[in-house]
């Protein structure tokens, strides 16, 4: 039976109320007092008092990045997530100020987090840059996200919303909002993004906090070829092959021919000794 283990780092030996309701609503009974490259290190090897785990997942800082990175092979890890990163496609039709508060919500998040807008509308790019600069003044964490947009941020005005679709499947973001008159008529060329949040309500907040999917998503371009954190990475196959005396003989002579062309001698051999019975 499957078992779940959680680990919860406790930042100035403070316990976070709010954390550990989450646990108690969960039902899971094994939690952990720790956090970091440290707990990472913990279950994957074992200690006295915390049994190894098959599996590592959940995000972290550079350095939990780099301990789950390190631990690969030993356990299975969902992916190795670095800072967080949204991509905005708008066309005329998008609020500025809608567009303004969802870029800094990333750049709130680490001076690393990058917050880019591609847009087919000049007029929009700059009600945008307008818009930031009027909404950065009010944050509490004015000083990570204004870093943040300085170094990682961008506006791009592209010529067509076709090209900005094109140039996020080469970015691959963790977060792309389509922010446009139709945006499902932009979806089915979307092939590279974590998560998709389509139309002007749905913000990538609700996401993270209460829209159901889960929030661990691959960031710097591996998009590619990750995919969200989800039940599915909890499933582990078998193969099953079970073959009648007929279905032996229809193959044997394809196995017999391959392994003689690989040199493995015993794998044909595995057939000549069955079909010496017959």
């Amino acid at each position: 039976m499957g078992e779940i283990a959680i680990s919860v780092p406790t930042p100035r030996n403070e316990v976070n109320p709010y954390v550990m309701a989450a646990i108690e609503m969960l039902g899971v009974k094994e939690v952990y007092r720790m956090g970091g490259a440290q707990a990472v290190g913990a279950m994957a090897y074992g200690t006295r008092t915390i049994p190894r785990v098959d599996k590592i997942v959940g995000p972290g800082n550079i350095f939990v990045a780099t301990a789950k990175k390190l631990v690969f092979g030993e356990v299975d890890i969902d992916m190795i997530a670095g800072p967080s990163e949204v991509l905005i496609i708008a066309d005329k039709t998008a609020n500025s100020r809608f567009i303004a508060a969802d870029l800094l919500s990333q750049a709130e998040h680490d001076e690393l987090a990058s917050s880019i807008l591609m847009t087919d509308s000049a007029p929009l790019a700059v009600a945008v840059q307008k818009e930031i600069k009027v909404q950065l003044s009010g944050l509490k964490r004015k000083g990570i996200a204004e870093s943040s947009i300085k170094n990682y941020g961008a506006i791009i005005v592209t010529t067509g919303l076709g090209k900005a679709v094109q140039l996020s499947n080469e970015i691959a973001p963790e977060h792309l909002e389509v922010l446009t008159r139709n945006p499902f008529a932009l979806l089915s060329g979307i092939r590279n993004a974590g998560a998709i949040f389509l139309g002007p309500w749905t913000p990538e907040p609700l996401g993270d906090y209460a829209a159901g999917p889960n929030h661990t998503l691959p960031t710097g371009g591996t998009a590619r070829f990750f995919s969200p954190l989800g039940v599915y990475d909890f499933v582990k196959r078998s193969s099953l092959l079970m073959f009648s005396r007929e279905g032996f003989m229809r193959l044997a002579k394809t196995v017999m021919t391959v392994s003689e062309i690989e040199g493995l001698n015993a794998h044909g051999n595995t057939i000549r000794v069955r079909l010496a019975k017959n």
